[in-house]
């Protein structure tokens, strides 16, 4: 038997695992050491005697996978990003950004849902957990909105859908991910999610606006704050601005040389929240939950790579990325349609599985069939299929997979940022939550065909730090 049926026939079984339940990180890491022993002992034609020995050389690998990968110094990023939004949280700053939009934004239709986005999006600028950023608006948005009368499915779905913008806003565990799995720049590709991380926010709230608009009963506009309550909401919300601002400089300095690496960026964020935490009087309890809550993330993170990275050995031994990048480049169909139906067999895989473990599964052998589409990973922009060089295609199919994987965290019968506001909120049920975010998948359908047909939105920023 060949390797590329081997490796199919793995792969197969290792997503029957999935969907009957079984977790990523250990369907992904027990079908991918299954398929190196099967491997082995068929390069030794099944000889009962070598059985031993294709298992100990796979242990051998699989042994070796998780410290030579995980160590990697660019997934240090990760919990520092984590820490930040929980310390962030318990030091109220989160409320404070929340009342500076609601002050602001809550007299327009839809109003506070708006404000609510726009809140979200600022938390996102200084965490990189989706499920964080759910779980602490639940507590605060939802009780203002159900205050002045909203519906209480589009108030959940308005804060699950929100959630969704720390996939994409930097700095994001997701986008860091990506760029440790397919190489890439991790600076650039977080400067990469800024303006489509903005840009998706925007369509959230049009998409409030209109509902509102329509439905005069949903999202009743809020008024009455006077411009000295407008201006005193401003410096209570301004330490979060700051510590995006340091991040950004950290990572890209407009001005000059960067500031340091994007790992140094997160850990001086991190420490900058802490002050204010303390200074806001956070105590030992708050600050132990806050590093529990950190740890228990950042472990779940790092298991899941770890499960997958033992697969994605056992693929690159099996050579099935390879044999789906000459199968895609043999189509005779348009490059860009190939993508876009790539884009959406994520959309349907997002449905029943996590956005980690999704991106995790799939890259290694999606992304190479991307780059070849394009020409290759070293072509450059006048020679290349899409208009963009080798690089800057990967910064832009980054940007898309994880606006794919926003979608997946709000799509049934999964997603788990709705699984979480229900989880918050007693008087919710997760149908409830569902019903609440369908109107955002308009919304991120509209986004993610902008970002397609106009590349230019994705590579602005990390074409100016080239």
């Amino acid at each position: 038997m060949d390797s590329i049926t081997i490796g199919l026939w793995t792969t197969a079984g290792m997503l029957c695992l999935v969907f009957i339940g079984m977790r990523v990180a250990f369907a992904a890491g027990l079908a991918g050491f299954l398929g190196l022993v099967w491997l082995r002992w068929n390069g030794f034609d099944y000889a009962p005697e070598r059985f031993g020995k294709a298992l100990e050389i796979s242990i051998k690998v699989v042994g070796q996978v998780p410290h030579s990968k995980v160590s990697s110094h660019a997934l240090s990023l990760i919990p520092t990003f984590i820490l930040i939004g929980y310390l962030a949280y318990y030091a109220k700053l989160t409320t404070a950004l929340f009342e500076a939009a609601k002050r602001w934004i809550a007299w327009v239709p839809g109003g506070l849902g708006v404000s609510t986005v726009f809140a979200t999006a600022g938390f996102a600028a200084v965490s990189g957990a989706s499920v964080a950023t759910a779980a602490v608006f639940a507590r605060i948005a939802i009780p203002e909105m159900l205050k002045v009368g909203y519906n209480k499915q589009f108030a959940a779905g308005v804060v699950a859908a929100g959630g969704t913008l720390a996939s994409l806003i930097p700095p994001s565990a997701i986008l860091v991910i990506y760029a440790i799995i397919v190489e890439q720049d991790v600076g650039k590709l977080l400067l990469a999610g800024f303006v489509p991380g903005a840009f998706s926010a925007i369509v959230y709230a049009g998409m409030i606006i209109t509902i509102a608009l329509i439905w005069k009963n949903v999202g009743p506009p809020v008024s009455g704050f006077t411009w000295k309550e407008r201006m005193a909401s401003l410096p209570p919300a301004l330490p979060i601005m700051a510590v995006v601002v340091i991040i950004i400089f950290f990572v890209y300095n407009p001005f000059g040389d960067a500031w340091g690496t994007p790992t140094e960026g997160g850990a001086v964020g991190a420490f900058i929240v802490f002050l204010m935490a303390l200074y806001r009087g956070m105590r030992f309890k708050e600050l132990k939950a806050a590093l529990l809550e950190t740890a228990k993330l950042t472990v779940m993170i790092f298991t899941i790579i770890w499960g997958v990275l033992i697969y994605v050995r056992f693929l690159g031994f099996a050579d099935l990325p390879g044999a789906f990048s000459d199968w895609i480049t043999s189509l005779t169909l348009s490059p860009m349609l190939i993508l876009i139906c790539i884009l959406l067999a994520y959309a349907i895989l997002g449905m029943f599985m996590d956005a980690i473990g999704m991106l995790l599964l799939t890259l290694p052998v999606v992304y190479p069939a991307v780059m070849a589409l394009n020409g290759g990973e070293t072509i450059s922009a006048a020679e290349s299929t899409f208009g963009m060089s080798g690089p800057m295609c990967a910064i832009w199919f980054g940007i898309l997979v994880v606006k794919m994987a926003e979608f997946c965290l709000i799509t049934p019968p999964i997603g788990l940022n709705c699984f979480v506001v229900a989880g918050v909120r007693d008087d919710l049920s997760v149908q409830d939550v569902f019903k609440g975010v369908t109107p955002f998948f308009i919304a991120d359908g509209i986004t993610i065909a902008v970002l397609v047909a106009f590349p230019g939105i994705v590579l602005w920023l990390p074409s100016l730090a080239s």
